[in-house]
């Protein structure tokens, strides 16, 4: 495997090479196979494992004029505009995210037709009936349906395929090459669909840009996604778009896997209980937004703390308004008890929780919107959902950053075309999903957008690319 002799050909030519296997790379795959042209689509994943991150996701949050089937109100481009440019602090391309958000609108219907099906939202899931749409079955039953519609319009796919290679010159891609079980093998296509996901599980890579702190991160997705085919493109001088150290952060349980604990991992309640760390402190705000809004943030407010690890405290009077996670929360009948299960000062504890509970300014309780029950004269304060903790028995969950994806990636315009170093557009390499969304994200994040950044921009590239190879 040492030379140009041992990589064999592909025997075919793809007008449309898609690499990645999740949803944005099925849609680029399906839009370019609809539109004509023909396509291979490279997974890196076994057929079981398919699909990087989509596998653990379960909603896609897209504008809506009016309540459907599933969705139970409307959600206007205004009003999607209007959360992402909170979440973000402003940091988005205002281009191409309101043009994300309008092309949002008719992706549900299209989704539909590619085989996805959606149900209304359960109870629990983050208050978002109105806004965002969930798959029937979640992630995975998603995939399966855009993988039996790609193969059943002729898309190949290979599985256990890692792009190790990709030829590129100047502004123009020529072939991928792939290394399989029985060795290396070249791919050559007309346009290029980059669609592989960031660089999350690449815990040396996240080292240079957060430090040896980034060792206790927690990745809830795939292995898989370790940026090397987003490295090759920057090495090929496209240009980079967003921060190494931005990213979809949140907390999850700190009992989690290394990898692939997914969404069962995260944990909801911050809301309804405080947070402190490992000196007993809390640290934010808890009541900050609702939690569709504001629960990205966690997992980077926990990266700053000692041990990069904090602990949800709260008791049973709200043991039953969140969905639970994959383990059980820490029980004990008292706070001084709950401390030493932890290893944390149980005086200290006590007292923060004294403080709070002294701090508390009950007012009507409402678990689905910006309620009155707030603290006084506390710093940090809980501006929402601030009620006395004292009722046991008494509960906890420990918490790590949880990354989901990473930030930082190629650069693209509005027809999602890879924008280069030396200014415009690759003449035949298109991006979607992950591997570009720092150009919508540039911090911050709020439930399902990252499955519109892939749905929208995967459909846009695939289409794209097909024009790109009939012409």
């Amino acid at each position: 495997m040492n030379g140009q002799s041992d990589i064999a050909e592909h025997p075919a030519a793809y007008d449309v090479v898609v690499v990645g296997g999740g949803n944005a790379a099925l849609c680029a795959a399906i839009a370019a196979r609809r539109a004509g042209a023909s396509v291979i689509v490279l997974e890196a994943a076994s057929k079981f494992y398919r699909g990087g991150n989509t596998r653990h996701t379960r909603n896609m949050r897209c504008a809506h004029d009016a309540a459907t089937a599933t969705l139970s109100g409307p959600y206007s481009e205004d009003e999607f505009w209007d959360d992402l440019v909170r979440v973000t602090d402003g940091q988005t391309n205002e281009q191409l995210a309101r043009m994300m958000i309008r092309e949002s609108k008719d992706m549900l219907d299209w989704i539909f037709d590619q085989g996805v099906r959606f149900q209304p939202s359960l109870g629990g899931t983050l208050s978002l009936g109105r806004t965002n749409s969930f798959f029937l079955g979640g992630g995975r039953a998603m995939l399966n349906a855009l993988y039996l519609t790609a193969e059943r319009l002729g898309v190949d796919v290979l599985y256990e395929a890692e792009v190790v290679a990709l030829d590129i010159d100047g502004d123009r891609f020529h072939a991928a090459t792939v290394q399989r079980k029985e060795g290396r093998m070249r791919i050559r296509g007309k346009a290029l669909v980059a669609a592989s996901g960031g660089f999350e599980s690449n815990i040396e890579k996240l080292v240079e840009g957060w430090g040896e702190i980034a060792r206790n991160f927690l990745i809830r997705g795939t292995p898989n996604n370790r940026g090397t085919v987003l490295d090759m493109l920057l090495g090929a001088d496209v240009d980079s778009v967003g921060d190494p150290t931005q990213c979809h952060a949140v907390a999850i349980d700190a009992r989690a896997p290394k990898y692939d604990g997914g969404i069962i991992t995260r944990l909801d309640c911050v809301v309804f209980g405080i947070v402190v760390n490992r000196n007993a402190e809390r640290f934010y705000d808890e009541g900050e937004d609702v939690w569709p809004k504001r629960y990205a943030i966690w997992g980077r407010l926990v990266a700053t703390q000692p041990d990069q690890i904090a602990y949800i405290i709260f008791d049973a009077k709200s043991a039953n308004l969140f969905m639970p996670s994959l383990y059980p929360a820490i029980e004990a009948a008292s706070i001084g008890e709950l401390a030493a299960k932890f290893d944390l000062d149980p005086e200290k504890l006590t007292e923060t929780v004294a403080q709070f509970n002294a701090a508390v300014h009950e007012g009507s309780f409402d678990p689905d919107t910006l309620d009155d029950c707030h603290t006084e004269n506390l710093t940090p304060p809980k501006t929402h959902w601030a009620r006395r903790i004292d009722t046991g028995p008494y509960y906890a969950y420990p918490v790590r950053p949880g990354i989901t994806f990473t930030y930082l990636g190629v650069r693209v315009d509005h027809e999602a075309r890879m924008m280069m170093k030396a200014g415009g557009p690759a003449a035949n390499m298109y991006a979607a999903g992950e591997i570009m969304a720092g150009n919508v994200l540039g911090r911050g994040y709020a439930a399902g957008i990252g499955m519109t950044i892939g749905s929208v921009f995967g459909r846009i590239a695939g289409r794209g690319a097909a024009r790109h190879a009939a012409q």
